[in-house]
This record gives structure tokens, C-alpha cells and sequence, in this order.
């Protein structure tokens, strides 16, 4: 089972357990947001937390189901955006704790959570100008300043946690022996508080935002779609596949 979950104490936990680095298929995404959704509506839920096991959190879709049938991109795109959607809607407070790796849809995950709890050892990146893809910056943006979500997009790099927690991007950074016993009582804290309360104050929060996380995801969306139309899409997947590395366009012709 690539999904577990639990309930004690008013806070239900999601585990990601997909070995080997928590990399979901179009079909599993699609099963994420009635498990946020169902999870939230529960009386007796006060706080979700979403943590994982393994080497990192979440490095986002399975690119070898996507090299191996472009079309994938339909159901995967479907599936990042309302489980994105199911965690930013939720009737209670969400709380992402990431450790190692969270990539691709590891970070609208963590950037549509109300709070992160981040593990000293993870780190926040978007790769996909190496994988002919696009999206995500829409979550991360929700994070990190926007010259920071730029440099990040454009070449495929990282933001460490230490430089996420000084910018706000995350609400702590803990050693990762401690991690899970941090994330755990921070949302027991939140869980302390009233249902309703927290219920009508997640409803204000969203209210009050600067953007429409949604609506600028699925502007996003389009140009996935329309980078997979692209000849280069195929070929960043099929190096992915092959050596793990970016593929090259030194020799790439120009207009």
C-alpha cells in the first residue's frame, strides 16, 4: 500500500510508503484527494499531518509511466491537481512534515499545506525543465519569495531547508532523529483547539490570500500540456530513464 493511514488524538496521519523514493503513478495521485478529503471530514480529526518513510518524502509522478506513454500526463495532471486542491480545501488544518527529497509533487503537497515541519536533512526542488515538463511553481510560490522560486525553476535547483526556514517557507527545521516527535506535536497543538474554530479559520486564511494557488497551478498545467507536445519533452523523460541525468541541448538550433 503505497498510502497508510492513522488516527489518535484528534490527528490523522497519511504516510507515503512507496519505495523507492515515494514517486506516484497517475493512478495512485487520483487516489490522494478523496484520502485527504475523507480524512478531514472526520468529527473526530482536528489536524492532518502528511509525512512519509523512505529515502525522502515525495519525488513527485513516476516519470518511467510517463516516458513510456506520454499520454499518462492526462491522469497525472488530473491527480496533482486535486490532490493539491484537497489539501488546500480540507475542512482542517494540514501539516506537511518532509524529510531527504521533496520534488516535482512533493511540492505542491507541502505548498498547498498550511504549515511544514520540515526534517534538517530535506530539501525543496522542482526539476522538471529536465524532465519535459512544467508546473509546481504555483505551490512553491505559495513558500518561498518569488526570486528564489525563479532561480530554483530555471535550473533545476534546490532550496535547502536551512534557507527555506529563513525566508518563512517552512515553520520549523528539526533534526531528523526528532523530526516525526516535532511534527507530531506541533500538530498536537493545532488539535487542541476547537473543530469549528479551525475549520472557519482555515475558510478565512484561504479567503484571505494574496493569489489563487488553483486557478495559477492550472494556468500552469497548460504549458505541461504543451511541453509534452514538444518533440524535447520525450527526450529529457528518456535520458531521466536511462541515466538519471538531464539530457543535453548544447547542439540545440535556434531561430
Amino acid at each position: 500500500m503505497p498510502f497508510e493511514t492513522s488516527v489518535s488524538e484528534r490527528v490523522a496521519e497519511l504516510v507515503f510508503n512507496h519505495p523507492p523514493v515515494n514517486a506516484f503513478s497517475g493512478r495512485m495521485w487520483m487516489e490522494l484527494p478523496d484520502i485527504i478529503t475523507g480524512l478531514g471530514r472526520r468529527p473526530d480529526v482536528r489536524c492532518l499531518l502528511i509525512r512519509a518513510e523512505g529515502r525522502g518524502f515525495c519525488a513527485g509522478v513516476d516519470i518511467k509511466e510517463l516516458a513510456e506513454d506520454a499520454g499518462a500526463i492526462v491522469e497525472v495532471n488530473k491527480g496533482n491537481f486535486l490532490t493539491y486542491k484537497a489539501i488546500h480545501d480540507c475542512e482542517v488544518p494540514v501539516v506537511s512534515a518532509p524529510h531527504g527529497f521533496v520534488l516535482g509533487g512533493g511540492i505542491g503537497v507541502c505548498g498547498a499545506s498550511d504549515a511544514v515541519i520540515a526534517a534538517d536533512d530535506t530539501y525543496f526542488g522542482l526539476p522538471e525543465i529536465d524532465r519535459g515538463a512544467m508546473g509546481g511553481a504555483s505551490h512553491m510560490q505559495r513558500m518561498f519569495p518569488h526570486a528564489m522560486v525563479r532561480a530554483a525553476f530555471l535550473t533545476g535547483g534546490r532550496i535547502e531547508a536551512a534557507d527555506a526556514y529563513r525566508v518563512g517557507g517552512v515553520a520549523q527545521v528539526v533534526e531528523r532523529a526528532q523530526h516525526i516527535d516535532a511534527a507530531r506535536a506541533f500538530a498536537a497543538v493545532i488539535a487542541s483547539k476547537s473543530r469549528d474554530a479551525l475549520r472557519i479559520a482555515k475558510q478565512a486564511l484561504n479567503g484571505i490570500e494574496p493569489f489563487d494557488v488553483d486557478k495559477n497551478y492550472r494556468w500552469e498545467q497548460g504549458f505541461t500540456f504543451e511541453m509534452y507536445m514538444h518533440e524535447d519533452s520525450q527526450s529529457a523523460r528518456d535520458a531521466f530513464v536511462e541515466s538519471g541525468q538531464a539530457a543535453s541541448f548544447d547542439d540545440e538550433k535556434t531561430s
